[in-house]
């Protein structure tokens, strides 16, 4: 530039003295002329000269075309009048000579303002101009119009700006960048929400820290990258780490970023968290296998049923014909079959007997078997049950009745509801061959509008009533489980099982409106559960739910303790007395559904005659007496007929008292 202003001196020197000096002769210089032609033919740049007050004393054509001044209107201006008004305020023309002079060069870019007004965004260069002996005698100053560039810039600018504020603003999905090594170089606040980490936390650490710890050891965040940069783009879903440890599942996109010359620079991620449309989808196909096997079921069951049916007649037939051919023996010439012919007979109706047994288990896997239900208290069922339950189960193995004292009713038949029952303690006992444990819970459960249940199972939204028996033992894998419910299913050894036992506890709780689910692993045991419609006593209004209230009448304090222990388990509301006397002034004063009264007792009244005077008084209430001798003793002793009143034997236990209620009046 010092050269290239060292000429534009010598360009404008001649004129200078034919301007000033009339009396200094004319010199000819052809090689500063061809400078001079030069300068004012150039058009993308203004090229004039400042004199040192800042002036103009020359003028190009690139200025005339930039500026829009004429060389005669302008010649003689300061040259402050390109500036802006703000610039102008600020002193900036003089500022900028003045730098010019002491650093020996002025470079900037600005605002500047044409003849008409309009502004141009100008780069600028003022370089001092001195003659040999050093004297100042001016500036040169080129001017550039980058106005274009300035507005490309500016458009470039605002689209970064708001590329950045789009970035900035997406919280559905973590956007952010890597070096091609994998280390994380930004971070967007979807990125913060998705996986928990502020961008001060992550920015410099490897992407490979979002990936669990299997596929970090399989080399997944590796391959993705070389995917990447070998294809351009890698895409995949799986399990991804946020900062508290917990996972989610991602949909991840890696694409490669490369600059003009093709070389990578590094990588752009987008990652979105799908886990709740992953547990949608999740949920879907659990419903749709819940509904083919709920349709694959119904349609095995009409199967069997109709075949159930039509073996019924067919065993009709045989049992008919046996009767008619043991008849028409008896009316032969000796009147006595030989005992080959007894033998045969009787096989043929045990075998008549064992079909007939199979057509009804069959006939309760298609719903087809009447049900004798009434509202019973399942609690009460399963106590009462209780002995032949224990019976049933080796010694070897810890049984466990844990049941919700406040479980609901439920509509049932009882005497099926125990069969079942008996069929789940059965199935346990056999997969706990080595021993283990096995309990029977009950508890209540609500479900609501979605009427999912945690185990996939479909049941209308309400109030349910869920039995289960759960053993330790051997487990059922998937596909066993799948089909455990099927009728003649079974993994027993042959002769060792029908297969139709949980087909029959499955058709018996379907028929009562309920549902049985199976939640089993191999190694791990087995839960099976019997959900069925509640029935949920409504409180009168402005009060509580009725439960029912048993009056204990017991001289002995210990007795009459555990008694109340007892019946409070079972879910009853307990009140106490320890003579008749005592024992009608109650009745008197409260109501109450169950009167459990002692036979001997001391003192005046004794049981019997207040079970009489409270079926005489208070007709609905239920009566149970208890003693220590046998009923035909009582009897006796009291000549009078106690079958009215249902009876317990003392020493009495919790399956005594649950029995012995279901025949209370």
């Amino acid at each position: 530039m010092r050269w290239f202003c060292i000429n534009i001196l010598s360009l404008y020197q001649e004129p200078q003295y034919a301007m000033n000096d009339q009396t200094q002769p004319k010199k000819s210089f052809p090689e500063e002329r061809r400078y001079q032609y030069l300068i004012s033919g150039i058009r993308d740049y203004a090229i004039y000269m400042l004199d040192p007050s800042g002036h103009v004393s020359s003028w190009n054509a690139g200025a005339n075309r930039f500026k829009g001044y004429l060389a005669e209107e302008i010649l003689g201006q300061h040259f402050s009048r390109f500036y802006t008004p703000e610039d102008r305020a600020t002193d900036l023309p003089r500022r900028a000579l003045e730098t010019a002079l002491a650093q020996g060069k002025y470079e900037a870019e600005g605002w500047r303002v044409r003849k008409d007004g309009s502004r141009f965004w100008a780069h600028v260069v003022i370089d001092p101009i001195y003659n040999e002996e050093g004297t100042l005698l001016g500036f040169a100053k080129v001017t550039r119009d980058v106005t274009e560039r300035k507005q490309a810039e500016e458009a470039l600018r605002e689209s970064e700006q708001r590329f950045r504020l789009l970035v900035q603003g997406v919280t559905d999905y973590a956007l952010y960048m890597l070096s091609p090594e994998g280390v994380v170089t930004n971070w967007n606040p979807g990125a913060e929400r998705i996986k928990g980490y502020s961008e001060s936390e992550i920015v410099g650490n490897h992407f490979s820290h979002f990936y669990t710890e299997e596929d970090r050891v399989a080399g997944v965040p590796v391959r993705a990258l070389s995917t990447a940069a070998g294809t351009g783009r890698f895409e995949a879903e799986g399990w991804r780490v946020r900062k508290d440890g917990s996972r989610f599942w991602a949909h991840v996109i890696i694409d490669a970023i490369h600059d003009d010359t093709g070389r990578l620079v590094g990588f752009a991620k987008i990652t979105r968290d799908l886990t709740e449309k992953k547990k949608a989808a999740e949920a879907l196909e659990a419903a749709n296998v819940a509904l083919f096997q709920a349709q694959k079921m119904e349609s095995i069951g009409q199967l069997t049923g109709g075949v159930a049916h039509d073996f019924n007649n067919l065993l009709s037939v045989l049992s008919s014909g046996l009767e008619v051919l043991s008849m028409q023996r008896k009316d032969g010439k000796d009147g006595s079959p030989s005992g080959a012919d007894v033998r045969t007979l009787e096989s043929m109706r045990r075998a008549i007997d064992r079909g007939a047994r199979l057509t009804q288990q069959l006939l309760a896997f298609a719903r087809q078997q009447p049900l004798q239900a009434e509202t019973r208290n399942l609690n009460r069922i399963i106590h009462g049950f209780e002995t032949v339950l224990r019976r049933a189960v080796n010694p070897n193995i810890e049984f466990v009745i844990e049941l919700d004292p406040k479980a609901h009713s439920a509509v049932i038949d009882s005497a099926r509801f125990e069969s079942a029952l008996l069929n789940l303690v059965v199935n346990a006992r056999d997969a706990m061959p080595e021993g283990g444990r096995l309990a029977i819970t009950s508890a209540n459960v609500s479900f609501g509008a979605d009427g999912v249940t945690p185990n996939t199972t479909a049941l209308a939204p309400g109030e349910y009533v869920k039995v289960t028996v759960l053993d330790s033992g051997t487990g059922m894998p998937p596909e066993v489980v799948a089909r455990a419910f099927e009728p003649f299913f079974t993994t027993k050894e042959v002769g060792k099982g029908t297969g139709l036992g949980l087909s029959q506890v499955y058709g018996f709780i379907k028929q009562s409106g309920g549902d049985v689910v199976i939640d089993s692993k191999p190694g791990e045991g087995t839960a099976i559960s019997i959900y069925l419609p509640a029935v949920v006593e409504t409180a009168p209004e402005g009060g509580d739910a009725h439960t029912e209230r048993v009056l204990i009448v017991e001289d002995e304090p210990d007795l009459m303790d555990v008694a109340a222990s007892l019946f409070t388990s079972m879910g009853y509301d307990v009140v106490t007395a320890a003579s008749g006397r005592e024992a009608i002034d109650v009745l008197e004063r409260q109501d109450v559904d169950i009167l459990f009264t002692d036979v001997v007792m001391p003192h005046g009244m004794n049981g019997i005659e207040l079970a009489s005077y409270t079926r005489e008084h208070y007709p609905r209430t239920k009566i149970m007496l208890a003693s220590g001798y046998p009923l035909p003793a009582l009897k006796q002793r009291h000549g009078k007929d106690l079958s009215e009143f249902a009876f317990v034997n003392k020493p009495y236990r919790l399956s005594d008292l649950a029995r012995t209620l279901g025949s209370a009046m």
